[in-house]
């Protein structure tokens, strides 16, 4: 069901200034299952990318799948998770946060709030299900956030720089977090970074893009087993390769 196939993808803009292409023939195949970071400097179309996959923007060319199925749109076989900690409503609860999807599914509120607490239960927030997000962490929110993307249970699983906002030691527990519940639900998962070392702990595979137009520059395969330390000699040596690919 999460299969994702992408073909020759392009996307450009009409602005006062002129037509912007934001992405170029990109084509992508991305396995049910499979963790894909996108890398890349500012404006090579790694969250263009995103939202088309998510359905937000229509490519000017090209097409989509999912499981078999084409995209026109978004769908609920796709959960999103932003960076901007105000995606969760103020006035919910974590439970009601993660449970509001499924509300709207119409679902009854006995099983709404039972899979709400399942899901918050996988990102480590049970004790905090009644709790406000202004009660709440910002590491702690992102957590809520990803229990609510998880709750109608997605095949996709879309992620644009979701820990970029957190200090170090909170986006270093969110990393280690975040591989442990897709290593339990193992969704399919594509996640936007500027964090190269984020990318080689979390991916199965990493794509560069590049600016001018947005295309896909290199692919790279991570095949470091899990869990990751960052402080290996082989981390560090993905790490310093990728970076390496980027500047070019």
């Amino acid at each position: 069901m999460g299969h994702i196939e992408c073909k020759d993808i392009s996307l450009v803009y009409e602005t006062p200034a002129g037509s912007v292409q934001a992405v170029k023939g990109v084509s992508l195949d991305i396995q049910e299952s499979e963790f894909l970071c996108l890398v890349g400097p500012s404006g090579c179309g790694k969250s263009t990318m995103l939202n088309i996959v998510a359905g937000f923007l229509t490519p000017t060319e090209g097409s989509m799948q999912i499981g078999g199925k084409a995209v026109n749109g978004s769908g609920t076989d796709r959960g999103i998770v932003f960076q901007d900690f105000a995606q969760l409503f103020p006035w919910r609860t974590a439970l009601g946060n993660v449970s509001f999807g499924l509300e709207m599914k119409g679902i009854g509120k006995v099983e709404r709030e039972k899979i709400a607490r399942e899901q918050l239960r996988l990102v480590k927030l049970e004790k905090f299900v009644n709790s406000y997000p202004h009660h709440l962490s910002g590491g702690m929110q992102q957590r809520v956030a990803i229990a609510r993307a998880l709750a109608y249970n997605p095949s996709v699983l879309l992620m644009d720089e979701p820990f970029a906002a957190l200090d170090a030691m909170t986006r270093d527990d969110m990393q280690k977090l975040l591989a442990e519940v897709w290593s339990e639900t193992k969704k399919t998962v594509i996640y936007v970074t500027h964090n190269v070392a984020e990318a080689v702990f979390l991916a199965d595979r990493v794509i560069v893009m590049s600016p001018h137009p947005g295309r896909i520059s290199h692919e790279v395969k991570i095949t470091l087993p899990r869990p990751r330390d960052p402080l290996s000699v082989e981390f560090l040596e993905t790490q310093k390769h990728l970076v390496g690919l980027i500047g070019h």
